[in-house]
């Protein structure tokens, strides 16, 4: 173990090449937004395992956190057309998304006004020409406006401006329609901070969800969003220990409520000595997928980089039809991660276009559930395709499983490997806490920072 470091707390970061060194040689530059860094230490103290384990902070985050925060309910292509719905669910809270008469998103609590039943089943979508409780049939309209109210007679009291059906607040970005159950939260738009100045180069409300994936993973959802929101894993869990795995990566927290990590993908470790050369970083990033075909020649004065993102550029432009040739080498091969404070990730990336959501099991805080979308280029000229459902896979099943998922199934697999011995180890440490590092996992402690604002601890 090194001894003590006599560098401020947070300070220290990994030897050689940083990250905005190597996409500054890239031949077609990164936007702006990858070139800032937005990093401040936020303190060393271990985290207690009970945030984890105890159902009775899961029950303070479901009544003091979950329903005043923003959360990404579904995409606008879920709910095209007028009576279109969906319902998203978070913990005990329920919410129905729909297109009313004049295909304007609105969303409404799920549940009756009468005795409180669900209008919808959790987790369904569909269509419907009004929203009727099944046990006794009252009827509202799209509106949210009591329609029908059988046996009026008997209820005098009850106007339709005393039951309108109460509204969640609604925000739309980047092709995503948001909820808050806070009738008195910010805006939508105050939330974001930076995303919206971020993500306009990258067009994510022009794509569709070509896969979604939703598994149940065996921990916590603060454990389980922390597996993604750092690197420092690669080595031990995607190389099993291997030398020269580690990648140039940059941590940023911009304001409360937006983290990120960008790491690079064709660059050499920056640790390696000598470097490998960048034929060789080449043909380590043919062997994905590529094993009959020899990759081409690195120019003189080219990069590895820069000739596996022109590869990827025309295999992206013969399958959509349409020109990538202003889309940057960082964005379309690095792994470009940006975190939406309490559980949303979106990569902006062209060969890397996922978006992530984790959501608490209601009782048990050892498992949660685990939503993973593929995002892809729109057709130019043709209606995209509808959304396909999603495919839920249980805690024992493989990602492999799911068809179309390909080679990234198994890195799936050895990203969520270590949750459930994790979970047995929260409760066997003696220890009480995780220690976390001070700048690779600051956006795990950032996390955390923010829980414990709206718990008030």
């Amino acid at each position: 173990m090194n001894k003590k470091s006599l560098q401020t707390p947070g300070e220290a970061r990994m030897p050689g090449p940083s990250y905005k060194d190597f996409i500054l040689k890239d031949k077609v530059p990164p936007p702006e937004p990858f070139l800032e860094e937005s990093y401040e230490f936020l303190g060393d103290q271990d985290v207690p395992y009970f945030h984890y384990t105890s159902k009775g902070f899961a029950e303070k985050e479901f009544e003091k956190m979950w329903p005043k925060t923003w959360q990404w309910a579904c995409r606008e292509e879920h709910i095209p057309e007028t009576g279109d719905y969906y319902v998203y669910d978070v913990g005990h809270l329920s919410a129905i998304i729909i297109r009313d008469s004049d295909r304007k998103i609105r969303g409404y609590f799920n549940a009756c006004m009468h005795r409180g039943t669900q209008l919808k089943e959790p987790g369904s979508s569909g269509w419907s020409n009004d929203l009727r409780c099944p046990f006794h049939g009252w009827i509202w309209n799209l509106e949210g406006e009591l329609a029908e109210l059988p046996q009026s007679w008997d209820f005098p009291h009850v106007t339709r401006e005393s039951h309108k059906l109460p509204e969640v607040r609604i925000g739309t970005f980047a092709g995503f329609v948001f909820i808050n159950f806070d009738q008195e939260a910010q805006s939508l738009e105050d939330y974001l901070g930076v995303l919206p100045d971020h993500f306009k180069e990258f067009g994510v409300e022009n794509r569709h969800i070509d896969l979604h994936i939703q598994k149940r993973l065996p921990a916590n959802w603060k454990a389980a969003a922390e597996a993604f929101l750092e690197a420092y894993h690669v080595r031990e869990t995607h190389a099993g220990g291997r030398e020269g795995t580690e990648v140039a990566t940059q941590y940023d927290v911009f304001g409360e409520n937006v983290s990120r990590f960008i790491h690079t993908v064709g660059s050499p470790c920056p640790l390696t000595t000598p470097p490998p050369s960048e034929q060789a970083l080449l043909e380590k990033l043919f062997v994905r997928g590529r094993e009959d075909e020899a990759p081409p020649i690195v120019p003189q004065g080219s990069t590895a980089r820069d000739v596996y993102a022109d590869i990827v550029r025309r295999q992206f432009e013969e399958k959509y039809d349409q020109s990538f040739s202003h889309v940057s080498t960082a964005q379309v091969l690095d792994s470009i991660e940006y975190f939406l404070f309490p559980n949303m990730f979106l990569f902006p990336g062209l060969s890397l276009p996922m978006v992530y959501r984790f959501r608490p099991d209601p009782s048990d805080p050892d498992h949660c559930l685990f939503d993973l979308l593929f995002l892809r280029p729109n057709p130019l000229d043709a209606e995209p395709p509808p959304p396909p459902e999603p495919v839920f896979i249980d805690v024992h099943q493989s990602y492999m499983e799911v068809e179309g998922i390909g080679r990234l199934g198994g890195v799936y697999d050895e990203d969520t490997s270590n949750l459930a011995a994790q979970t047995r180890g929260f409760k066997s440490s003696l220890k009480g806490g995780q220690t976390l590092g001070n700048y690779q996992e600051i956006r795990a402690r950032h996390l955390h920072k923010m829980i414990d604002k709206y718990l008030g601890a």
